[in-house]
Parts: structure tokens; C-alpha cells; sequence
């Protein structure tokens, strides 16, 4: 790569945009759907707040390796910056599919890089060149994250439970976590990566209107929700909700 393009060995060429972020996606690509740009700045302005601290501070100390740390649907790179931040012997790089997503992750941290990518195809990256990767309610292409990380390496798992968010699934009519999720979670990683531990995070939230919004659209229930209807029975709900938050952290290593 020179100052601002990226090449690949069959020559093709990719312009660093000027937000920081590269694009790899092809030209034209269609059915892709990432985050909208009301998407991320929802989830921007949630995280900023605090209130899912506990999983980054989760996948921090999970974290007991320095070098490349990828996170796979990165998002605005919260969680990676965390992590990253927290040794500087870590680099990071954030994969999303979404280039509104990318523009921030690009700016989350110092030493993170930033790449527009589908993570359903081939990852943008050398064989076994991570030593960590993250993948907080993303998508898992078993074979491709197996393929960069290194022997030896982590790959650390955020999954929802399902109490996560209960106090407002029913009410506002949100995205219920799926029974099988972590049935589908086994069986999509088995054969490429062995589950060596898991870690309940269990924390109580206090949400104001903004936050709950903000939660709800930044998420998949935006996809599902009017808008209008969100907004009044928002104004339903006490401006202190306690609302429960809820994953699993799971550790898994390349299977031998």
C-alpha cells in the first residue's frame, strides 16, 4: 500500500477514502446491507454512554495477548478500541460491512485501522495473521476467521442470552434473542474452533428515553420497528427504566 491505495497481486486498486476507512467491497456490489448512517449514529451515542462498559471491560480481560486484534463486524469499533487501548502491544484492524460504521471505527483508536469488507467472503486478511479475533453480535464465517487467526490464537464470542433486554422485548416489540442461538452457535463454529470457557455478564441498566431509542435503533429491531410507534411507547416507559443486560462471552481456540 503507498500513501493512499491499496493493491492486491492481481492488481486491482483501492483508494483510501478520506475518512481513513479502505473499501474493499467490488464495484456495484448489491445485496449487501450494512448499518444505515442513523444506525451507527444511534449506536455511537449508546456506547458513548456506557451502559454496555461491562462487556468491553468483559473482552478486555479476556484478552491476554498482544499483536493484531481483528474484530469481525466491528461496527464503530468500541469494543476493539477497548481492547487495543488496553496494551501497546496491541494493533487493531475493524471489519464491517457498513462504510458509515467505518468512517468512526477509523477514528475509534490511534492504532486501528478500519476496512469496509462482507464478512461472508473472504476476509482481507494473511493467513494466520491475528492473534485475536472479536466477534460481539456479528456474523461468524467459520472458515475464513479460522484461516487469519494463528495457532494459538483467541477467538472471543458475544452472544445475547435470552434476558438480554427482556424488560423491553414485549413492550416496545423488539427482536426476541432465538431459542437455538446457541445450538446455531455450536454447530457453526464446530470442527474449526474449540470452546475452551464461557463467562456470564449479567449487569442491570438504568435507561433514559434517549438511551432506550437509541438501543432500539441501533440494533436489528430498527429494521422491524415504525418509527412513530417507537417513539410513543418510549414516552410510556419511566425515564429511568431498568432494563437487564445479558451475553454470553465465550473463548474458542483453532481446533488441532
Amino acid at each position: 500500500m503507498d500513501d493512499r491505495t491499496a493493491r492486491c497481486p492481481a492488481g486491482h486498486a483501492f483508494d483510501l477514502a478520506k475518512q481513513g476507512y479502505l473499501n474493499l467491497l467490488p464495484s456495484g456490489s448489491t445485496g449487501i446491507e450494512g448499518d444505515t448512517a442513523a444506525m451507527v449514529a444511534a449506536r455511537s451515542d449508546f456506547l458513548a454512554a456506557g451502559a454496555y462498559l461491562p462487556i468491553r471491560d468483559a473482552l478486555t480481560a479476556a484478552t491476554t495477548t498482544d499483536g493484531l486484534v481483528v474484530e469481525v463486524g466491528a461496527g464503530t469499533a468500541y469494543y476493539l478500541a477497548g481492547v487495543v487501548d488496553a496494551s501497546p502491544g496491541r494493533s487493531g484492524l475493524a471489519l464491517d460491512v457498513s462504510r458509515y460504521a467505518a468512517r468512526r471505527a477509523a477514528k475509534a483508536h490511534p492504532r486501528i485501522g478500519a476496512v469496509v469488507c462482507d464478512a461472508w467472503r473472504e476476509l482481507p486478511l494473511q493467513d494466520g495473521a491475528a492473534q485475536v479475533l472479536l466477534n460481539v453480535f456479528a456474523p461468524r464465517n467459520a472458515n475464513e476467521m479460522a484461516r487469519v487467526l494463528a495457532p494459538g490464537g483467541t477467538l472471543l464470542v458475544v452472544t445475547p442470552n435470552p434476558r438480554h433486554l427482556a424488560e423491553l422485548v414485549g413492550v416496545l416489540g423488539l427482536v426476541r434473542v432465538d431459542d437455538s442461538k446457541e445450538r446455531r452457535l455450536a454447530e457453526t463454529l464446530a470442527g474449526r474452533f474449540t470452546r475452551v470457557g464461557d463467562q456470564t455478564v449479567d449487569h442491570l441498566m438504568s435507561l433514559d428515553h434517549k438511551a432506550i431509542g437509541d438501543l432500539v435503533r441501533m440494533g436489528p429491531s430498527a429494521w422491524h420497528t415504525d418509527p412513530a410507534v417507537l417513539t410513543t411507547r418510549i414516552a410510556e416507559l419511566p425515564d429511568a427504566t431498568e432494563v437487564t443486560l445479558s451475553v454470553t462471552l465465550s473463548t474458542w481456540h483453532p481446533a488441532l
